[in-house]
């Protein structure tokens, strides 16, 4: 489940985490809004719209802070308020950083923090499964000294609900505290929806606290709506 930071200061809760609300990405907007070809766009002409229902996808204005579309096979700069970050693939190097990210909240500090090399262990197995897995990509935004300052996962879903439907599930959105209210959350998941378009899914979505009542209007400004209930058994 994403615990996403992007612009929020509200302290986060200390209380035991409760199933989260889903939220599922239908892109629509007030502007007119045009069909789309499936062709992978070469420029960024507009921010991904999703028609969850028609299956289809169509274009409603710019992404913020999104120069360069496409795979992450080299980086792709993202303009914030504060300067010029790169979104690429995460390396073992990275892992570190981005755990750091994870337990940067009281949730995170209970669940993801790391005392010493053994703790990092479970984390660098976890990201060797995602690496070799073409469905999941692990990002990171790196800053101009070229350290980490925000992570995210993308994976992709295949399913035979909604005519076999391909679905984009983005997962650990994390911001570093002192780039967050500069529009990178938004350039990223901006990045997200365009990478799930290019690869033909038909919807984006995601989980998150039921009580991050900042992140929830974070997502729903962006065009999210909470569709769904989301639920948890932890084993």
């Amino acid at each position: 489940m994403p615990e996403p930071v992007p612009g929020s200061a509200t302290p986060w809760p200390t209380a035991a985490e409760p199933a989260g609300r889903v939220l599922t990405a239908r892109w629509t907007a007030a502007r007119s809004c045009s069909a789309r070809s499936s062709t992978p766009p070469r420029s960024v002409a507009g921010t991904a719209s999703v028609d969850v229902f028609a299956q289809r996808t169509v274009s409603c204005g710019p992404v913020a802070g999104l120069r360069q579309p496409g795979p992450v096979d080299e980086p792709v700069e993202l303009v914030t308020r504060r300067g010029t970050v790169l979104l690429r693939r995460a390396v073992a190097q990275d892992v570190a950083d981005v755990v750091a990210l994870l337990a940067d909240d009281q949730l995170g500090a209970r669940r993801d923090a790391v005392t010493g090399p053994a703790g990092l262990e479970p984390y660098l197995r976890a990201f060797e499964a995602i690496d070799a897995d073409p469905a999941h990509l692990l990002l990171v935004a790196v800053g101009a000294e070229r350290e980490v300052v925000a992570t995210m996962q993308l994976s992709f879903l295949p399913g035979l609900a909604r005519r076999g439907a391909l679905r984009a599930q983005l997962e650990a959105v994390r911001v570093a505290a002192a780039h967050r209210s500069s529009g990178l959350g938004t350039a990223m998941v901006g990045w997200a929806v365009e990478e799930a378009r290019r690869r033909s899914c038909a919807l984006i979505q995601l989980t998150t606290d039921a009580r991050r009542t900042d992140a929830h209007r974070f997502y729903e400004r962006l065009g999210f709506t909470p569709s769904h209930v989301g639920m948890k058994l932890h084993l």
